[in-house]
């Protein structure tokens, strides 16, 4: 291999994004990721102009960072590539061998002959704007090598002046938290061996300012389900760059010569339209993908029977349930925890694969029979990754379990970690699900995860990264070997929901509260960089189960219309002026997915956070709809003005309200004028907007746009 001609520039274009990669002294580096570059100029002026010289107090003749940002060249933030030799070949010193590009992704290969390392880090540039960035690091050397961490760090423009991320818990996923960037380094760590409820999804670097329609955003995203670390450092020298990686535990990764460690890649995006900018860019990558689920087909409206009948498993109770379904053009039943051996509670089973025949002594044939002939599909949970100790598996297997040192971690929800590391366990779980795949026509998983992995040991070793890629390897095997299956990412609601199970899951289970307020937050910022199909969003009972608040129907149905929707509530129960309501809303889902599913998501800046405004946007720009919630007491007895955002100025938009049930409680007698319809250019819907209703709290409409012509 030889090394590239110096000076050389690399400039990865896309209509959204550029990266311009430099090479000079045997090195590589980032020298811009931004808003796209139509034009470089002379390579040799760039670097020049890039050059930052020389300061009292540092080296004498200092270096670039470069990609892998090693302290050998007089760089003193965090390095790329952190590990040992039994102590020695700590400090690597990378020299670049080879540098291959293809379209708009670039390879470079370097060595340190010394270490007896190499390196080979790739670049893409998606058409979507979306950069991705992975490292893969070999031991060329004859002894073992420990690899601490390997970071992707990406730099970012001196005015950047916070950052955004987002933590939360269980039933409140999500939320945001907004903070200056000062000097040194703020870590986000995920150490639940899961993406759980408080990780960030992306860690976002903003301009002062910057909204979801204005201003400029640089987001960085781990594609890792196990435990992560999202970065943001700014050095005492002025200089700030975006991180993340897989988190290791000790000793982890130990590569013996020739072996190769892949760390997860790190899907990155920007903007200098606001955070809607960053979303766009994701969700077009996400779009952009030949088994995106609406690239098969619709996503079907859904029923999830959970918190209907609980464990209570009763097939003439269920056979009612579906017969409102039918009535209200449910597309896909689901058949929740309680099913297989053991399980009337959730003390036992888990781990039983196999139908219970105390529950279903026909199997489930009849029932699936029942949900096929009313025309829905049939969908079945599992949680394949936990086992409880009342189980015939633990008592069969107990050496099957994530442990350390001969001793159990603690319960949590009555449950333990079954080891996917385990080839017999793995193969174990692989063969009961696939019989049960084979023997009946189950259409859709949801694959559910209730519990942290505590002390997640395999024969004394930590286990974190090798379970985690078992369990990709599980759906992966299982969709291959059934075409078609669907899985849903649920953990306990709404954990593992990462930009590295987007690549394996089909759906993700938003939150384990179906209540309308809470989801209204969490929808909101789940979708910062999750298509909106892929999130599920039901509408869930008058009285929520996690909150105890009543809510109107009008408000849970325009909530659960902005995602892949469905519904999780006895609607047994329901009055026939309810299951009316709930048809309506059904037909109109149906007939608008396409556009729910495909538009650009837009979100209106706040005026009054009492009020939200959100909705998507044709991407030709002709239709649109949009939510207008109130989420809280308005500051001012009229409150401000709706705004739109997202459609053409120079297009003439038809407008009108939509509600689903009884009206929105309004604090006025009379809906707005403009309620049954007006005709308003884009550039004044979105610029002057519109007088909306004075809603009650905890209220919504829907509004739809239309252009003439």
């Amino acid at each position: 291999m030889t090394a590239p001609a110096r000076p050389a520039i690399i400039h990865l274009e896309s209509q959204r994004a550029s990266v311009v990669l430099g090479f000079e002294h045997d090195s590589a580096s980032i020298l811009y990721w931004g808003p796209a570059l139509p034009a470089l100029g002379d390579e040799a002026d760039l670097l020049a102009v890039l050059d930052d010289g020389q300061s009292w107090g540092e080296v004498d003749f200092p270096e670039r960072p470069g990609v892998w940002r090693e302290g050998a060249g007089g760089f003193l933030g965090a390095p790329t590539i952190a590990g040992h030799r039994s102590g020695l070949a700590w400090s690597p010193r990378f020299v670049v061998l080879d540098m291959q590009r293809d379209g708009q992704s670039v390879t470079v290969t370097a060595n340190d002959e010394a270490a007896g390392l190499q390196v080979a880090s790739r670049l893409t540039l998606d058409p979507s704007g979306v950069l991705f960035v992975s490292h893969a690091l070999t031991n060329t050397g004859d002894t073992d090598y420990t690899v601490d961490a390997v970071t992707t760090w990406l730099p970012v423009p001196d005015r950047v002046t916070e950052t955004l991320d987002f933590t939360g818990r269980w039933l409140k996923e999500r939320q945001p938290q907004r903070r200056p960037i000062g000097v040194g380094v703020w870590s986000r760590e995920e150490r639940e061996g899961r993406t759980g409820h408080n990780a960030t999804i992306v860690e976002i670097a903003l301009t002062e300012g910057t909204t979801f329609s204005r201003g400029e955003a640089w987001a960085v995203g781990l594609m890792w389900s196990g435990n992560s670390r999202h970065l943001v450092e700014r050095t005492p020298f002025g200089r700030t760059s975006m991180g993340a990686g897989e988190l290791l535990l000790p000793g982890e990764v130990i590569l013996a010569p020739g072996e190769t460690y892949e760390a997860p890649a790190v899907a990155a995006a920007c903007s200098d339209s606001g955070l809607d900018g960053v979303t766009a860019a994701y969700v077009d990558w996400q779009r952009s993908r030949p088994h995106h689920p609406t690239n098969i087909r619709p996503r079907p409206l859904t029923l999830n029977v959970w918190e209907a009948v609980w464990f209570d498993h009763d097939l003439g109770r269920l056979t009612d349930l579906m017969d409102v379904a039918q009535e209200i053009g449910i597309e896909r039943f689901v058949l929740d925890d309680g099913w297989f051996h053991l399980r009337r509670d959730d003390h036992a089973g888990l781990g039983d694969w196999w139908v219970d025949p105390d529950v279903w002594p026909e199997g489930l044939g009849d029932l699936i029979a029942r949900v096929q002939s009313r025309g829905m599909e049939f969908g079945l949970w599992f949680e394949p990754e936990m086992v409880n100790v009342d189980s015939d598996l633990y008592r069969a297997h107990p050496d099957w379990i994530l442990h350390m040192d001969g001793r159990m971690p603690p319960e949590q929800r009555f449950q333990q970690v079954l080891d996917l590391t385990h080839p017999e366990a793995w193969q174990y779980l692989f063969d009961s699900m696939n019989a049960l795949l084979s023997e009946y026509d189950i259409a859709y998983i949801k694959w559910d995860h209730n519990r942290v992995l505590i002390e997640p040991g395999h024969l004394g070793r930590a286990a974190v990264r090798e379970q985690t890629l078992a369990f990709y390897r599980l759906v992966d095997a299982l969709k291959a070997a059934h075409p078609g299956l669907e899985i849903e990412s649920c953990s306990s609601g709404g954990g593992r929901i990462d930009l590295g199970v987007v690549e394996h899951a089909d759906r993700f289970w938003t939150s384990d509260s179906n209540e309308a307020l809470e989801r209204q937050g969490i929808q909101r910022w789940t979708g910062m960089a999750v298509a909106p199909e892929l999130l599920g969003t039901h509408i869930g009972p008058t009285t929520s189960h996690p909150t105890a608040r009543t809510h109107s129907l009008g408000f849970r149905a325009v909530t659960a219309l902005f995602g892949h929707a469905g519904i999780e509530w006895d609607i047994t129960t329901t009055t026939p002026g309810e299951r009316e309501h709930l048809r309506e809303w059904a037909d109109y889902y149906k007939a608008n997915r396409a556009l729910f599913h495909s538009g650009r998501v837009v979100r209106a800046d706040d005026i009054d956070p009492a009020a939200v405004v959100y909705g998507v946007v044709a991407q030709d720009g002709s239709r649109a709809a949009y939510a207008y919630a109130q989420v809280a007491t308005a500051g001012t007895s009229k409150p401000a003005n709706l705004l739109l955002p997202g459609l053409d100025p120079a297009g003439v938009y038809r407008v009108r309200m939509q509600q689903f049930g009884e009206p929105a409680r309004t604090l006025q007698g009379p809906q707005p004028s403009w309620a049954e319809g007006v005709e308003l250019s884009g550039a004044v819907l979105a610029q002057a907007g519109l007088r909306p209703p004075r809603l009650f709290p905890e209220n919504a409409v829907l509004i739809e746009v239309e252009r003439n012509g």
